[in-house]
């Protein structure tokens, strides 16, 4: 059975050797690179063989296989190296590419990378910004939905409330609800009165009506006092009648 073992994450660290910085050149970096320390250097590739043989690098242009060349310099500040699988004197397949920056050497992310992080990043972003707004969200049968924020309750504890001015009601408003309130108590007659301020509530039952006069006797009373009336202005008063001798 063959066993598979996939390289860890280099994309995460980096790798100095501060005796090298003040001696990096172009002559020098890819020795500074080579580094048993450095884990960024394959040990199988070509200028290993080429170090070891004390060839020059001309020498890696005809052998085959993983080899590290100087690709891009600007002494003192940036160096960087390239990882290329060689195929033939003419033909290379790069893997990997390592920028040295004041002496520290980083792994360049592959454009998979980056789109991966990239992706990642703005999803984490709409999710945290989804979940934030859902925190938010308010709900109830009788009112729906509605936004409910922290921050607005803290400016209606500090903004002064102002005072609503009450407006008088119109003429029709308080004929309507004396005429509703008329309808009720036709409806619903009360049960106790409370004759005084302050006083127990008696039922209505209790309270002594004084009997009212019959419609026709008031008339017959009414007409009597019309007709002595219109006889006494008749006759006139007594003290001037004149005597009789």
């Amino acid at each position: 059975q063959r066993r598979f073992i996939f390289p860890d994450n280099l994309l995460g660290i980096s790798w100095v050797d501060s005796s090298w910085i003040p001696i990096l050149n172009n002559g020098s970096v890819l020795d500074y690179f080579s580094e048993r320390s450095n884990p960024f250097y394959d040990r199988t590739c070509n200028n290993e063989v080429v170090k070891m043989q004390r060839m020059t690098l001309d020498h890696l242009n005809q052998m085959v296989g993983v080899e590290y060349i100087l690709l891009h310099a600007q002494e003192p500040i940036l160096f960087i190296i390239r990882k290329q699988q060689r195929q033939s004197p003419t033909q290379v397949m790069p893997l990997a590419d390592y920028y040295i920056i004041a002496g520290v050497i980083y792994q360049a992310p592959d454009l998979g990378s980056v789109i991966n992080s990239r992706v990642l990043t703005a999803v984490h972003g709409i999710q945290s910004a989804f979940e934030e707004a859902m925190s938010y969200c308010r709900y109830h049968p009788s009112k729906g939905y509605w936004w409910h924020f922290k921050d607005q309750e803290e400016r209606e504890k500090t903004k002064p409330k102002a005072k609503k001015k009450e407006e008088p009601s119109s003429i029709f408003q308080r004929q309507r609800v004396d005429a509703l309130l008329l309808d009720l108590r036709q409806k619903f007659p009360p049960r106790f009165v409370q004759q005084k301020p302050g006083e127990k509530p008696i039922p209505v039952d209790q309270i002594k009506k004084e009997p009212e006069p019959a419609p026709e006797a008031v008339k017959t009373e009414e007409k009597e006092t019309v007709k002595n009336a219109q006889s006494a202005g008749a006759k006139g008063p007594p003290e001037k009648r004149m005597r009789l001798q």
